[in-house]
């Protein structure tokens, strides 16, 4: 189920407009794509910035109400205040059924802990994207990308090839490596013993093997600082 929100027809533009509506906790935006001319619409800003918190309202498709009719859209650009607390504009795209669409979307990771990497060798797994780009029809839409990481094994990583895509779905890297990495398995710095037997990290051990401040020169005895200053 889509998720929904409700917007408000915008008549006023111009930057006083803008500005008086944030002024009362309004938030100024458009909407644009497909057959139908862009609108200008207002939100709730409240209502849009819990709204913003969930990851759903970045990736998936959304159920628009605007004068009573039902239009699916998909959240584009959104723009806030430089230190306040604010979303200054806001920008969403008409979804039409036939035509492709090209999103960001979420990797989640899962079965890490359970991965030979973690539980046989007690490696750090790195994951390296966070949300790749997709392109695919509207139906078939992911909210996320899953990657599982049972199989990995320390020192491997898992590349764009072993990742299983959603019927319909095609990554789209716009001219990287197509075979990019989404996670890595690395092993932890062996740890060495100390005299007492309890670990030292090797950053300490490395540390610890560094030169000495030389010792402060000792000061001259008596009778040579008295044959230094003339006096016999």
């Amino acid at each position: 189920m889509a998720t929904e929100f409700t917007a408000f027809a915008r008549t006023l533009q111009g930057t006083g407009a803008s500005r008086r509506l944030r002024h009362a906790a309004k938030v100024p935006g458009i909407v644009y794509g497909g057959e139908a001319k862009p609108e200008m619409i207002e939100l709730d800003h409240n209502a849009l910035w819990h709204a913003l918190k969930k990851e759903e309202f970045h990736s998936s498709i959304l159920s628009m109400t605007l004068d009573s009719a039902k239009t699916q859209v998909l959240l584009r650009d959104v723009q806030y205040h430089p230190f306040k607390q604010q979303i200054t504009h806001i920008d969403f795209q008409r979804v039409q059924a036939d035509k492709k669409l090209h999103m960001k979307v979420p990797v989640h990771f899962v079965n890490q802990d359970v991965s030979p990497a973690v539980k046989l060798s007690a490696a750090i797994v790195n994951h390296v994207l966070s949300e790749v780009e997709i392109t695919c029809l509207p139906k078939d839409l992911p909210r996320f990308i899953e990657v599982d990481l049972k199989d990995l094994k320390a020192g491997e990583s898992v590349h764009a090839k072993d990742v299983t895509l959603p019927a319909g779905v095609a990554l789209v890297f716009h001219g990287r490596n197509k075979d990019a990495v989404f996670a890595t398995a690395s092993m932890v710095k062996e740890e060495a013993a100390s005299a007492d037997g309890a670990p030292v990290a090797a950053a300490e051990v490395a540390a610890s093997k560094q030169k000495a401040p030389a010792a402060p020169a000792a000061a001259p005895s008596k009778e040579k600082q008295g044959v230094k200053d003339g006096k016999k």
